[in-house]
């Protein structure tokens, strides 16, 4: 067995039937030419999909990290342990479903809302997979979700990347659960001696990174402690977001040219992070404005930034550093805002540049456990000041494009992530073949008409293309 790292632990502790802790994807696939087209109705995916599934669940080969199952036993001293589940049943994780008629998005999201909104097993790996056929036009998609304890967002796109291949003739491609261990998998580290080894070295590494801090590190530190993470930047306005939690979910996505994003960066000199700040910033703003419910004060967002290197082999666990970026939504003019969101933004990146990766790490785990006694005690997130307003995250996608899974063309992938009580909206982006693809996921009671505000991201995009 292996110990759980504290990070990942809280992923544990803090889930609820309310408070699914599970992160996801919807990526959704072309069918490959003459797929369906010598059966007597040629429009329907049926067999194609329904043979892919058999292939994927007949691979009796799967990657240690999808193998592990969580355990809290007395003698692990309390620690939360992974250990190998000897028999996957892969029939279980992995399941074959049909949209009804027409097969919109909106039945398409419809579903995934409900499988997002569903809790893992914990008696058995904490992942699953869904091949979803009957998308109109000629598509299907794939939804995939794993705990948050397991792996981070950045991780788990990496994961996905690496069944995907830029050859549209390749077939046998694996699934993710099948992939070959890359070595990013650590080891099991067997009985309490393994443990306490591992928090012993854990402490002596920090303890020692700690006594090197150079000075300049040390005031980045102090500064980052008292800036970032002090009451002051942790005392966001009330919003319809900041409220308890319904276990059920729903989830909305859409895209948007990269190319549009490079015309605002040679407008205003902003990064793409900054400009898909600066969408969501509009998009909330007219959204709440609609619903007559825009505070004076300015909303903020936790941006999680990865500290995994792009050559980094994936593996399991969270790797996070987070800083709180100022949305400026008190500011109705979009030139002046975005400028708000890029110098917010400039300084957070200049603190977490001072700071060794164990630091940052640190941080990381304080910018999520600040939403902790909202997220895990009942009724105090409908009556505390939030310490953010929503989770906004920007997971690097794949360079190359198009891609391709088993012949299939990859059109577009929606990350899916996690709410919590206090933080009932999170918004998660990812990029792929000259396109931003954004993902958004919300309480279903909590959040009305979520999917307006994909009309309002739109609105806030032409309104930055716009400025002069």
């Amino acid at each position: 067995m292996t110990r759980v790292g504290p990070l990942d632990a809280m992923f544990l502790l803090g889930e609820s039937r309310e408070q699914a802790m599970h992160v996801g994807g919807l990526m959704v696939f072309e069918l490959p030419e003459g797929a369906g087209r010598d059966h007597v109705f040629p429009e329907r995916s049926r067999d194609y999909v329904a043979r892919l599934y058999r292939d994927i669940v007949e691979v009796q080969t799967v990657n240690p990290l999808f193998g592990r199952r969580v355990r809290n036993r007395v003698a692990d001293l309390g620690y939360w342990s992974w250990e190998q589940d000897a028999d996957v049943d892969l029939e279980y994780h992995v399941r074959l479903s049909a949209l009804p008629r027409p097969g919109r998005f909106r039945e398409l999201f419809e579903l995934t809302s409900r499988l997002h909104g569903t809790l893992l097993d914990r008696r058995r790996p904490l992942w699953e997979m869904h091949l979803i056929e009957g998308v109109e036009g000629r598509r299907f998609a794939l939804y995939s979700k794993i705990h948050h304890s397991m792996i981070d967002g950045v991780t788990a796109l990496r994961w996905m990347q690496q069944t995907l291949t830029p050859d549209p003739t390749r077939t046998n491609m694996p699934a993710t659960y099948a992939l070959p261990d890359a070595g990013g998998s650590r080891a099991p580290t067997r009985g309490l001696v393994g443990n306490a080894a591992q928090a012993v070295g854990g402490t002596a590494r920090l303890l020692a990174d700690l006594a090197g801090l150079t000075p300049v590190g040390l005031k980045a530190l102090v500064r980052t402690l008292q800036y970032e993470h002090s009451a002051a930047a942790f005392q966001a306005p009330r919003t319809v977001f900041n409220q308890s939690i319904t276990g059920s979910r729903r989830f909305a996505a859409q895209s948007w040219p990269i190319e549009r994003l490079e015309k605002v960066r040679a407008i205003t000199g902003a990064t793409l992070n900054d400009g898909m700040l600066a969408m969501c910033s509009g998009a909330l703003r007219n959204y709440l404005l609609e619903l007559n419910a825009l505070p004076g004060k300015a909303l903020t967002a936790m941006v999680p930034v990865s500290l995994r290197s792009r050559d980094e082999a994936p593996g399991g666990g969270n790797s996070l550093a987070t800083m709180i970026a100022d949305l400026a939504t008190d500011e109705p003019d979009p030139g002046l805002r975005i400028r708000r969101i890029m110098a917010s933004t400039s300084y957070g990146k200049g603190v977490l540049s001072q700071l060794t990766p164990l630091q940052n790490l640190m941080l990381g785990a304080l910018g999520f456990a600040v939403a902790g006694p909202a997220a895990v005690i009942p009724g105090v997130a409908s009556h505390s000041t939030p310490p953010y307003n929503l989770v906004i995250s920007n997971i690097p996608g794949p360079a190359e494009s198009p891609l391709y899974w088993n012949r299939s063309r990859l059109l577009g992938m929606y990350p899916a992530s996690i709410v919590l009580n206090g933080q009932a909206l999170n918004i998660s982006v990812t990029s792929y073949d000259h396109h931003l693809h954004f993902g958004l996921t919300g309480c279903r009671r909590t959040v009305p008409h979520l999917q307006r505000l994909l009309l309002h991201l739109e609105t806030a995009l032409a309104d930055l293309e716009n400025i002069h």
